[in-house]
């Protein structure tokens, strides 16, 4: 069984290790043991840490057509990886970018691809599956019924294991052989994300509605947020509106997160923007509807005004990281 470990330029998000422990625990029921597959030049580093966190192998791919990320390049290489290990199945987390890799993967062997599959039930025929469907709204129990089962693991749906001792792993290195047609689509350039935290992997996500009002609006949330060390999300009401960037979104159609506490200010919680930030250890909701579906649901509501609310929180915050810099030790 093989898992992909997914990265960028060598760097590995807090999601991808998650797809391991998923494999493993899919591999314990077919009584055999996981393989991790690294692809590109600058992704070395991470076989190590693959070996620590439980591949007993991991496949290290590289080639001159990936030097960065490019969907058919990879999906070609994990198709070729898959053939060789003779694996039973492969693995993933359902992020954009490891959906898109098993896509081109199953289409390439003409394989069926389940995608969002949070249990599994191996039997000698068809294996029984557990997926999540509609954003999150309800779980569908399915058979996959294929030579090579082709599946992806939900962001944040298994903790990813802890490291412990990789002396055990070992590393093959692995050329696949790409046509030029497997390049044409690749990333050729980057633009810098404004500064702040990364949406993605903050502690703290300070996120608005359409209960802000306005672009200026989020001015409080990016102030409350900065003092917090978090990041500003949004819901997709505001993207649509223009007031911030669809990179702050957080829903189904924008950025899944699993912060240690989500603020929700004037978004009401459709289930669609539910399914982006379900994940989050706690949340506190400031609105002025009690009965919203964000209220409702949250570990903490404050019901009021955001407008008068949030100005007396950054106010209160301030004056206690004040006091405690003044305070100091003593």
């Amino acid at each position: 069984m093989v898992a992909l470990i997914e990265h960028d330029r060598g760097v590995a998000p807090d999601t991808s290790f998650q797809a391991l422990t998923f494999a493993r625990s899919v591999a314990e029921q077919l009584g055999t043991a996981v393989e991790a597959v690294i692809i590109g030049e600058e992704a070395q580093p991470l076989a190590t840490e693959a070996a620590s966190r439980g591949a007993i192998k991991t496949w290290l791919v590289r080639h001159p057509e990936l030097t960065d990320y490019g969907p058919e390049a990879w999906g070609d290489a994990m198709a070729q990886v898959t053939t060789a290990s003779g694996a039973a199945a492969v693995v993933a987390v359902g992020t954009d970018r490891g959906n898109e890799v098993l896509a081109h993967a199953a289409a390439i062997d003409d394989l069926p691809f389940a995608a969002n599959v949070v249990g599994v039930e191996v039997a000698a025929g068809p294996w029984a599956l557990e997926r999540v469907r509609w954003g999150g709204s309800l779980l569908e129990r399915s058979t996959l019924d294929a030579p090579v089962k082709v599946l992806s693991v939900p962001p944040h749906a298994v903790p990813a294991a802890e490291p412990g001792n990789g002396e055990l792993g070992t590393v093959e290195d692995f050329a696949p052989e790409l046509d030029d047609q497997a390049a044409r689509t690749r990333i050729v350039e980057r633009v810098p994300a404004a500064a702040g935290s990364s949406l993605a992997g903050a502690a703290v996500v300070v996120s608005g509605g359409r209960g802000v009002g306005s672009a200026e609006g989020f001015a409080a949330l990016e102030e409350l947020a900065g003092l917090l060390g978090g990041a500003v999300g949004c819901s997709r009401v505001v993207t649509n509106n223009g007031w911030r960037p669809h990179s702050d979104q957080v829903g189904q159609t924008g950025k899944r997160i699993a912060p240690e506490l989500y603020i929700a200010c004037g978004i009401s919680g459709a289930i669609q923007h539910w399914v982006g930030m379900m994940a989050a250890k706690r949340v506190l909701a400031i609105n002025i509807d009690r009965d919203a579906p964000m209220v409702t649901k949250a570990d903490y509501a404050v019901i009021g005004d955001l407008h008068t609310i949030l100005p007396a929180v950054v106010s209160e915050v301030r004056r206690r990281k004040e006091g405690a810099t003044v305070g100091g030790d003593g």
